[in-house]
């Protein structure tokens, strides 16, 4: 397998709506893979219809996609990014819904006295962004806000009034409940209880505001434009009424539907007031069409309402497909029965027929997964010419997620080609293509996969978590075994695989495992000794790069580094940044190498520091004896200290050719990447502790001392410790 290049991204300046039940991806990648395609014009498959910003960007791109939609929600947030209402439809439509009448007064000024309370500090009557309530009790502890009065903001505790109000609103919650049930299945319907434990979620205030508010779009003559762009208001306001805001955010992207101890309950209407920015869309209109309506062939969206399995096959004939590209699903029961859920809110019954089972199902594991994946890759290979590529995201990555798509595809019949990563806070890539994997061997066993492990924490000289190592063995598996043998169930195929993994590992004492637990997820593994390690590498590569391009965008930087670091190898943002900001000075966004970072100013640098050590030692009483970058003070032929100058942070280099307690000495401004590759490596810092480092700055400082002894010297040097990095570090 030769492993791809990560194509790298940029993180979109807004989220979107629902963002956090959605991929987290990336702007640009997909585009930048079809430009190594160059087929503009031509059809790709996106089979699971998961990411709609994916799908948007691929028919920017010039190309036709084809997607199936079985989620009604993901549907509409397809059709509603491709052809969104003008801005103004969207002020209107809020307009419209805040003039109708509840009772005597507008529907707008009736949902803002729901989230009434009082300013702690001015006792003006102002409305609560949120209120904050514990899990099973029937009033909130404290509230959200913003006084527009005083200024007085944050989070205050709740008063009786705030209790009380929502206690009284909860009074008549079984009528709106029954309301809401009604929406979604009817009252004898077998699938009643499920609905209802899914609306559950939803405290009584927020339910009740959002019936009102969808009993209303139901009533008002709104033009279809207006009125999409209500019903996608409400969609949000959907979302920021359920119970899963959890407080403090410790869950950003739930994925069970599951109340959180403590958690926020929003100001509803102030939710439908920020959809007004939430669906802003700033890319061009794309030709948007369902199936089996036609899109011209400068590219656009065709949309097939239903599951793979329901395209005929005449789609072959018909729809010559170039490509598939897709983001793997994952088992999300949150979003996937709230989706039901909204869908019978917002289009009745009929929307949700059929998806509802997603409201019976309550538990997704990953042998399901890859059941669900394996139907779908196995459809795929009808609908697809042989030979076609297909580039997939995999958001969020982890082992066993990998497992299961890895698994899932390699039963169906396609080849891996290619597997990416970056760290596991970025999609994982990978490339398929729809060709019967040849296999290298008739089998591998628990040798092999340490042989594969083994070479990738060699090629790599540090230590990896156990994402990248998982993942390392399983595309080496893919090339060698079925992961999934023919007679074999998806949860027995997964046991084995992690089986094979916990054995290959633990049972093999050339592989150290850097952490307190167990487990061999936990932590990092490595090797006992290594050569280069990726960290030093990339620092040199970046050097080189800007000593060649005086001034360089980052993303100029990662395009040259990605190429030569594939693969599992792709050195971490955190990384990166890291180096950069340690021999370059940023400005208006271009990165410019230090003037005493130059290669001529350094080594001048070197000399001096050289002189100066030599220098100290015989002001001490020492004989210095130089070998190389290596310099020793000697006393009787004996040495009493080595130094080892740098002006780099190629920290494992230094440790290779240097003899324990060795004084390693690095410019100030490489301190903090020595701390960096320290935190991110534990093997280098466990053989850190056997040495010294020391700043430039230190030994400049030492001739000036009116008293400086051998002793003094080495109470000097403990003095000015290597500091750690700045901000939150990112692994890898």
């Amino acid at each position: 397998m030769e492993f791809q290049p990560y194509i790298p991204g940029l993180k979109p300046a807004d989220p979107g709506p629902l963002s956090r039940f959605l991929p987290a991806l990336e702007e640009g990648v997909v585009s930048a893979w079809l430009g190594g395609l160059n087929q503009t014009g031509s059809w790709l498959l996106d089979p699971f219809g998961f990411s709609p910003r994916l799908v948007l960007e691929a028919a920017r791109s010039g190309y036709r996609v084809l997607v199936t939609a079985n989620n009604p929600i993901t549907r509409f947030l397809l059709e509603m990014s491709a052809k969104p209402p003008p801005q103004s439809e969207f002020t209107a439509a809020l307009a419209d819904l805040g003039a109708v009448k509840k009772g005597g007064e507008r529907l707008e000024i009736h949902l803002q006295s729901l989230y009434r309370t009082t300013c702690e500090k001015c006792e003006e009557q102002i409305q609560a962004q949120a209120f904050l309530w514990r899990k099973g009790a029937d009033a909130p502890y404290a509230k959200i806000y913003e006084c527009p009065h005083c200024g007085d903001a944050g989070e205050r505790p709740a008063r009786e009034e705030d209790e009380e109000r929502a206690k009284k609103i909860a009074e008549t919650d079984v009528l709106h409940r029954s309301r809401a049930f009604e929406k979604v299945v009817s009252l004898h319907d077998e699938d009643r209880i499920y609905a209802e434990e899914a609306i559950s979620h939803y405290l009584p205030r927020p339910l009740y505001a959002l019936t009102t508010v969808i009993n209303r779009l139901e009533h008002l003559s709104l033009t279809s434009e207006r009125k999409r762009a209500l019903t996608a208001l409400i969609l949000a306001a959907c979302d920021a009424g359920n119970t899963l805001w959890a407080h403090p955010a410790e869950r950003p992207r739930p994925k069970q539907l599951s109340a959180p101890s403590q958690f926020r309950e929003h100001n509803v209407w102030m939710a439908l007031e920020r959809g007004l920015t939430l669906w802003s869309e700033t890319g061009a209109p794309i030709v948007c069409e369902a199936w089996p309506q036609k899109i011209p062939e400068s590219g656009g969206v065709l949309i097939y309402e239903g599951r793979l399995k329901n395209l005929a096959q005449t789609v072959k004939k018909e729809i010559p497909i170039a490509a598939v590209i897709g983001c793997a699903p994952r088992p999300n029961q949150a979003f996937w029965t709230l989706s039901a859920l909204w869908a019978g809110w917002l289009w009745g019954q009929e929307a949700v027929e059929p998806y509802k089972t997603a409201l019976r199902r309550r538990r997704y594991d990953w042998a399901w997964n890859a059941t669900a994946l394996h139907a779908a890759f196995n459809r795929l290979r009808e609908l697809i010419p042989d030979g076609a590529p297909f580039f997939a995201l995999l958001p969020e990555p982890e082992p066993a997620y990998l497992t299961s798509v890895f698994t899932a595809a390699d039963a169906a019949g396609f080849s891996l080609q290619s597997a990416a990563l970056r760290t596991e806070h970025d999609p994982a890539q990978a490339l398929w293509k729809n060709a019967q994997p040849v296999k290298t061997s008739a089998g591998a066993n628990e040798t092999f996969l340490r042989a594969a492990i083994y070479d990738y924490l060699a090629e790599r000289g540090e230590p990896a978590v156990y994402l990248h190592i998982h993942a390392a063995g399983l595309a080496a598996l893919t090339q060698t075994i079925s992961l999934k043998p023919p007679q074999a169930e998806f949860d027995e195929a997964l046991r084995k695989t992690n089986s094979l993994f916990d054995a290959a590992l633990k049972g093999d004492g050339r592989f150290i495992h850097y952490s307190s637990g167990e487990s061999v997820d936990s932590g990092m593994w490595g090797l006992p000794f290594g050569g280069e390690s990726l960290s030093d590498r990339v620092e040199m590569a970046i050097v080189n790069y800007l000593q060649k391009n005086p001034q360089a965008l980052y993303l100029e930087v990662e395009a040259d580094l990605n190429p030569r670091f594939p693969g599992l190898l792709t050195p971490s943002k955190g990384l990166i940044y890291a180096v950069l900001n340690s021999y370059a000075e940023k400005e208006a966004g271009v990165w410019r190498l230090r003037a005493e970072d130059a290669a001529s100013a350094r080594r001048e640098e070197l000399k001096t520091m050289y002189a100066l050590i030599e220098a100290i030692g015989s002001r001490l009483g020492y004989v210095t004896r130089r070998e190389d970058k290596i310099l020793r003070w000697e006393e009787n032929g004996i040495p009493a200290r080595t130094f080892y100058v740098l002006a780099s942070a190629l920290l494992t280099r230094a440790l290779r050719n240097s003899a324990p307690n060795t004084v390693i000495v690095i410019p100030g401004g490489r301190a903090a990447l020595a701390a960096y590759k320290q935190e991110r490596d534990p093997s280098l810092a466990a053989q850190m502790k056997k040495h010294r480092l020391v700043k430039y700055r230190l030994l400049r400082s030492l001739p000036d001392l009116p008293i400086l002894t051998r002793e003094t010297f080495e109470d000097q040097i403990a003095r000015d410790p290597v500091e750690k990095s700045d901000g939150q570090m990112m692994m890898f």
